[in-house]
Formats: structure tokens, C-alpha cells, sequence
């Protein structure tokens, strides 16, 4: 399991590209554009499946969560929080700068893998309450996602059922992803080294948030 989350790193930390953070490809362009409400809940859940950001956030929040009672609250929490500020933002017409909010989203990786490490205690002696963190990042998740959409300039007849199938895409998206990542903690923390290897795995992650954070701020400094 070790090799697998240094592997992810490895990736996450050479391939950052526009078209696998938030990008979206010429031809998912076209099909959102001529589709219909199912190209738009198909297109939702694709971006949260290949969202590592989104992705990465929550695998740092569901690290240490062993219950699922714990694991559906926190989920819900952020999922409540990135819908919000989806449709608010794509409704309402309310635009922020891309590569802010995106290196905001990296921040939030950092943020989440430091509180696994126990660092925020460490060092002002305090704990954060992690679920007004996890919905507050969900917040800014949302405006990520909302940014995109933007870029197609769509037509305002008809656009709220189309975000509402998006983001109806983007949860089942989560849901499936989350599923997947959920098992192979499962099997992970059987094995009687996870204790001594989930301090690897969250600098790795703290490593690939500051990754996330460094190439937007680089992009909006330069664009």
C-alpha cells in the first residue's frame, strides 16, 4: 500500500495539467454544448472521478474515520458545501479568479494532511473543529467546480437543470470514487504497519497539496 500512495505522489507531482485538474477537454467541450441533461450529469461525474484535488481532500478527510456513520457525515458535509456554491455560483452568475480558487483547493489537501499529522495541536496547542473545516472547503470545492462551467459561456434557458444534473453527476462521481478508496483503506489498515506508514502517506499528501498550490499560483502570477 506503501508503494501504491508513493506512486500517486510520484504522479500527482509530474503530471499537473490544466486538463486533469479542472480543465476540460475539447471533446468533453463539444459534448456538454450539443448534450443534454444527461451529457451534463455524465460530465459531472467524469470530473469528480478524475478530480485528484477533489480526490486527494477527501482521502485526507476519511484517513482516520473508521465508522461509516463518521465517514457519511463528513462526506455529506462537504458535499452539501461544494453543491451550495456550485449552483449559487453558476446561477448567480458570480465569478472568482480560477487559479485563485484552485490553488485555495490545494491549500485545503495541505490543511487536511497537516490535521491527520496532528500538527495544528503540536503547534498552537488547539484542535479545529474538522467538520466546519471540511464543509468551509467544500465551499471553495464548489467554486472550483463552478469556474468550469463558466468557461462555456451556456445559455441562461434551461441552465438550471443542467447544473443541477452536473452536480447530481458530481456526487454520484464522489460516491463511486470515495467507494473505491474506502476499500483499499479497508484492507489497508488491516495490515499491522498502517500506523507506522499513515505518517508517509499524509506527508505525500501534504507534499502534493503544496504541488497543487505552487502550479496555480505559478499560473495566475503569469497568465
Amino acid at each position: 500500500m506503501t508503494q501504491l500512495v508513493l506512486a500517486l505522489g510520484a504522479v500527482l507531482a509530474i503530471d499537473v495539467s490544466p486538463a486533469l485538474a479542472h480543465g476540460v477537454s475539447a471533446a468533453d467541450r463539444a459534448f456538454m454544448t450539443q448534450g443534454g441533461l444527461m451529457a451534463f450529469f455524465y460530465l459531472g461525474a467524469k470530473h469528480m472521478v478524475t478530480g485528484y484535488d477533489h480526490l486527494l481532500f477527501l482521502f485526507g478527510v476519511i484517513f482516520f474515520l473508521y465508522r461509516l456513520k463518521d465517514v457519511g457525515l463528513y462526506v455529506t458535509l462537504f458535499a452539501v458545501g461544494h453543491s451550495v456554491t456550485l449552483l449559487y455560483g453558476v446561477l448567480s452568475g458570480t465569478h472568482v479568479d480560477a487559479y485563485l480558487v484552485d490553488a485555495i483547493i490545494g491549500f485545503s489537501v495541505v490543511y487536511k494532511a497537516l490535521d491527520n499529522l496532528g500538527a495544528f495541536r503540536a503547534w498552537f496547542g488547539v484542535q479545529p473543529d474538522t467538520r466546519a473545516a471540511v464543509f468551509t472547503f467544500g465551499l471553495i470545492h464548489g467554486f472550483g467546480l463552478a469556474t468550469k462551467l463558466q468557461d462555456f459561456a451556456l445559455p441562461r434557458a434551461g441552465l438550471a437543470p443542467k447544473i443541477v444534473a452536473f452536480n447530481a453527476g458530481v456526487e454520484i462521481g464522489q460516491v463511486l470514487a470515495l467507494s473505491a478508496i474506502l476499500i483499499a483503506m479497508a484492507y489497508w489498515r488491516r495490515s499491522p504497519a498502517f500506523t507506522r506508514q499513515a505518517f508517509a502517506a499524509n506527508v505525500i499528501v501534504m507534499v502534493c497539496g503544496f504541488v497543487l498550490m505552487g502550479y496555480q499560483l505559478a499560473g495566475f502570477f503569469i497568465a
